[in-house]
């Protein structure tokens, strides 16, 4: 059996710029913030319904969260779900530019 060589290429840490898929940062974004709104659900014990009574958020995001359907959810709607839930967000950003002179934001 012949091994075949492997190139290991590292990351840039947003999976979404790694795949060039468009408005990266703001999708790397969304993940971050439905991580910690999935993990609160989850320390909590509260399913969608639950969230919903205890929110006054609709369902329906809490479950396009847990699905990773984030187009018809912004990141403002993401930041007021985690407080609701009675945690706080703070977003760092630091603007680079990349070599092919764009701005790229990396949250």
């Amino acid at each position: 059996m012949k091994k075949e060589r492997f190139e290991l290429i590292r990351g840039s840490g947003n999976i979404y710029r790694d795949l060039d898929i468009p408005d990266a940062d703001v999708r790397q974004l969304k993940a971050i913030l439905a991580a910690e709104i999935i993990k609160t659900l989850d320390k909590k014990g509260l399913s969608v319904r639950k969230a919903q009574s205890v929110t006054g958020i609709d369902a329906g995001d809490f479950s396009r969260v847990r699905n990773a359907d984030f187009r018809r959810i912004s990141v403002e709607r993401l930041m007021a779900m985690i407080n609701r839930l009675g945690s706080r967000v703070e977003v760092a950003v630091k603007v680079w530019r990349s070599e092919a002179g764009r701005h790229t934001a990396v949250l």
